[in-house]
């Protein structure tokens, strides 16, 4: 199996496993770690490969959060919000439509933008009062489009997810079960549209099964450890991780 790695350079595998660990705590402890995948594979690999290597990751950490968190779902909520983020995946895929296969700098520049506005979304929302956020049949509505084609486009749904999650005023065992149960099914669901793109190819799906591994480990290791380290500091590493490198995609 190993042989799948014999064309990649050192630095992509690097990148590869590292975002395997990122992944893994990102599902299990850690919601806003997720983009930092993103940006780790799309500056590393073809843009529209990276996403699918990176959906394959995610799909399979959905199944361990799930086992984890699987008694915490509120299906509600879960299942108001399911209808329009389909909706707002056949609205990414239409945005891709408009990208030629070829033109890898428009693609990277449109994860740069989306990343960097999710960035300036996860500031805002540290700042803002649970109460005040509208949580009513067009917020789910808005909230869902929006969340279906930034993960259609990108695998980067979770800072919008987590405002919404906030007005919900889910207690933290609740809020990690509802997001599991929401992603495990958006994500499975995209994985037969990413393979009709040409986004998840058979080299993709056996790189992410070897990771496998790595990715329990990175789940072990958000349970274990990552829930120690201070929110806020933690938060705030990734902020300026992910406005450096978004930067760096959309201009450089």
């Amino acid at each position: 199996m190993f042989e799948i790695y014999s064309s990649l350079s050192g630095t992509q595998i690097a990148v590869l496993i590292i975002s395997a660990i990122l992944v893994g705590i990102n599902k299990t402890a850690v919601p806003g770690l997720g983009v930092i995948p993103v940006m780790l594979l799309a500056s590393t690999f073809e843009t529209r490969l990276s996403t699918g290597l990176q959906l394959g990751m995610i799909a399979i950490c959905d199944l361990m959060a799930v086992a984890w968190y699987r008694k915490g779902a509120d299906w509600k909520f879960i299942l108001r919000l399911i209808p329009w983020a389909l909706v707002g995946l056949v609205v990414g895929s239409g945005i891709l439509r408009l990208i030629p296969l070829d033109n890898d700098i428009l693609m990277r520049r449109l994860i740069g933008a989306i990343v960097l506005g999710l960035a300036i979304i996860s500031f805002v929302k540290s700042h803002l009062n649970p109460d005040k956020i509208p949580s009513g049949t067009g917020a789910a509505a808005f909230f869902g489009i929006l969340m279906g084609t930034t993960t259609q486009l990108a695998n980067a749904a979770g800072p919008v997810s987590s405002i919404y999650l906030l007005a919900m005023k889910f207690d933290k065992a609740k809020y990690m079960g509802t997001a599991a149960w929401f992603f495990l099914i958006v994500n499975w669901i995209k994985v037969p549209i990413f393979t009709f793109e040409g986004r998840i190819t058979m080299q993709s799906v056996l790189i992410d099964l070897s990771l496998i591994p790595v990715m329990v480990f990175g789940a072990v290791l958000g349970i274990l450890l990552f829930r120690k380290i201070p929110q806020k500091v933690f938060d705030g590493i990734i902020q300026v991780f992910v406005i450096v490198a978004a930067v760096k995609m959309l201009f450089f």
